[in-house]
């Protein structure tokens, strides 16, 4: 840069102006790429790179509405319902880059791994520093909800991070389930379960998505 300001003939003013604004950059850089380090992100996935051709149906305006962010300053969530393969898990990765980049803390995980962290930390005592780990980020992303069973104490643990998020944090979710099929995933339990999804869908926008599995089309493809 000092090279460039002699060439140029640069004034002093704009040489510190220009050395000040590289070094803002390299710093924001440095934090957006700690902020997805801790995000624990399965991969980048953008929304550039999504495939709108493939389902069958899709609400395109209503995800780049999501995608704008909007919904976290009021502790909003997100719900995307499909079947397999249909790219709920992209858009979900792809909105918590998306906080990442916009400044915003970001935990992605599947609901099995919640269920398995707060068992093993309830067996070691921590189970209290766990839960502060998940109700830390602006935004926490929950996969794969209801494509395995859990137990009782796997329901009352998904339970207590949804609610202690309520109007705390953005909670985005994945599921192949119908609401009113979740009971099931709850351990059939319908008073807990009406109990999650009033306090879930109260600020809520629930994205459809059907339409065969991507991935089958790849498997065709080769």
């Amino acid at each position: 840069m000092a090279g460039q300001a002699a060439r140029e003939a640069w004034t002093h003013g704009r040489f510190l102006e220009q050395l000040v604004a590289g070094e803002v950059a390299r710093r924001d850089e440095a934090l957006v790429t700690r902020r997805v380090k801790a995000a624990h992100l399965p991969g980048i996935k953008t929304l550039d790179g999504f495939d709108w051709n493939w389902p069958k149906k899709i609400n395109r305006a209503q995800v780049q509405q999501v995608f704008r962010l909007e919904f976290l300053p009021r502790h909003g969530n997100v719900i995307f319902l499909g079947g397999v393969g249909v790219g709920k898990s992209h858009l979900a990765n792809a909105l918590a880059h998306t906080a990442c980049l916009h400044g915003k803390t970001t935990l992605f995980t599947s609901a099995v791994e919640i269920v398995n962290g707060l068992a093993a930390a309830q067996a070691t005592g921590g189970i209290k520093r766990e839960m502060a780990r998940l109700m830390k980020p602006r935004l926490l992303v929950i996969d794969e909800l209801g494509y395995l069973p859990i137990d009782k104490f796997g329901a009352d643990s998904l339970f207590q991070v949804i609610s202690q998020r309520y109007e705390r944090g953005s909670t985005v979710i994945t599921t192949n389930r119908a609401f009113k099929q979740w009971p099931e995933i709850f351990n059939n339990d319908s008073t807990l379960t009406s109990a999650l999804l009033d306090r879930l869908l109260h600020h809520a926008e629930s994205v459809m998505i059907e339409g065969p599995s991507y991935r089958m089309r790849e498997q065709n493809d080769t």
